[in-house]
Formats: C-alpha cells, structure tokens, sequence
C-alpha cells in the first residue's frame, strides 16, 4: 500500500511533457509526391504529344530527359546523397 502511494507521489511529480507547439509535417512529402504525381504526369504526357505531333523530334528527346531527370530527383529524393557520396568516394574523399 505505502508503495503505491510513493509510486502515485512519483506519478504525479514527475514533469508532464510539453505539448507539441509547431505544425505537424509528418508525412508532407509523401502528400505532396501522392497530390502532384497525377498533374506532373498530365503536363509531360501533354508536351510530349505537342512536340510529336510538330515533328520536333529533338526537343521532344530534350524534353523527355528533362521530365525523367526532374521525376527521379522528385521521387527518389534519397538519390542525390547517394550520388554525391559515390562519387565523393570515387574521388577518394572520405
């Protein structure tokens, strides 16, 4: 019983945590790639049938590379730390 009492005492003395303070960003990347894929893959796709349908075969190459490069850092976020680190250990710097 009186070690009940202590531990309720404890309880009660101990610091209660502060409540978070700032805005929630938990999971605002994923929102953000799952809300903008659809309207990214629309404008490309519409681009690219503007540049085939004007037989502009270059800018229509220069495009899609463009759109692949933009989509990848875009989705794979973690690639470019990668690259910088394989390339930073191919250069022997550690």
């Amino acid at each position: 019983m009186l070690l009940q009492a202590m531990d309720h005492v404890a309880d009660l003395a101990a610091a209660p945590s502060p409540a978070p303070t700032g805005v929630n960003t938990e999971g605002l990347a994923d929102f953000l790639r799952r809300f903008f894929a659809p309207l990214f893959l629309v404008i490309v796709s519409v681009v690219a049938l503007f540049f085939l349908f004007t037989r502009e075969i270059t800018r229509f190459v220069q495009f899609i590379i463009l759109a692949i490069a933009i989509g990848v850092i875009f989705y794979v976020p973690d690639i470019i730390e990668m690259m910088a680190r394989a390339i930073a250990g191919a250069l022997g710097i550690q």
